[in-house]
């Protein structure tokens, strides 16, 4: 998982502004979005999920790799980390970096 997320952190901070500008770093925000949510309906199932913010498109690499971290820490099963990398391969597909 964590290398999943790592790479594509990764690629994210190589990729050009323009690139980022086309897509790439809002599809990035909305995967840390939704590997945060997760973590969070793992670690306190009964709260609602706090968003994570938009903290600009230079920010996006960083914001995937804390929030796929947070949720490697959490996942309970295979299954759970085979749905994550899953996305954060779509995810980057998607992006195109």
């Amino acid at each position: 998982m964590t290398q999943a997320v790592d790479h594509f952190a990764d690629r994210l901070r190589a990729a050009p502004q323009s690139r980022l500008q086309r897509g790439a770093a809002a599809e990035a925000l909305a995967l840390a979005r939704e590997l945060a949510r997760r973590a969070q309906l793992l670690e306190e199932p009964s709260a609602e999920p706090r968003e994570m913010p938009d903290a600009g498109m230079f920010a996006a690499a960083d914001q995937i790799t804390v929030a796929g971290h947070d949720l490697a820490v959490v996942l309970e099963d295979a299954a759970q980390l085979a749905e994550a990398v899953a996305l954060v391969g779509e995810a980057q597909k998607r992006a195109g970096v």
